[in-house]
């Protein structure tokens, strides 16, 4: 039980880290000049992944582990959710932060631009998935 709650608060904080990118990080930064937004994505791009990338696969470990103590399938259901998070960021998210990356480096602010906001929707995807992984182990919690 104590790593379903785990696998939980986890979820939590990787859906409110995802809501932080959304509604507050992503906004403030497409306020910036071209040169100072690219300078500022590079920079937190690479801890953000990092961050979401990690609480995603902890929270996925917890929630298979409970699972494996409890046979309760709900465990696995929000562990597969929240993992997800995994092969999207891989297909979707990666090949896109290395255009960004690339059109950095080209200092071409105006591509540059144009692919960070399509990478702040393609956020909104990782949010619902954790949105998805923590109503599903509340769900398994109850």
């Amino acid at each position: 039980m104590v790593t379903g709650s785990l696998a939980l608060a986890v979820a939590g904080a990787f859906t409110g880290a995802s809501l932080y990118v959304n509604f507050v990080e992503q906004p403030a930064r497409l306020k910036l000049d071209d040169a100072a937004l690219m300078k500022e994505w590079e920079t937190s791009d690479h801890r953000g992944f990092a961050l979401l990338a990690g609480l995603s696969l902890l929270s996925a470990l917890l929630g298979f582990v409970d699972y494996k103590t409890s046979d309760d399938v709900r465990w696995l259901a929000g562990a597969a959710a929240i993992i997800a998070a995994w092969p999207f960021m891989f297909y979707a998210v990666s090949p896109l932060d290395n255009r960004i990356l690339a059109l950095i480096s080209a200092e071409d602010g105006v591509d540059a631009r144009k692919a960070i906001v399509l990478w702040g929707e393609l956020e909104f995807a990782l949010t619902a998935l954790g949105a998805l992984a923590t109503a599903l182990f509340v769900f398994a919690n109850g």
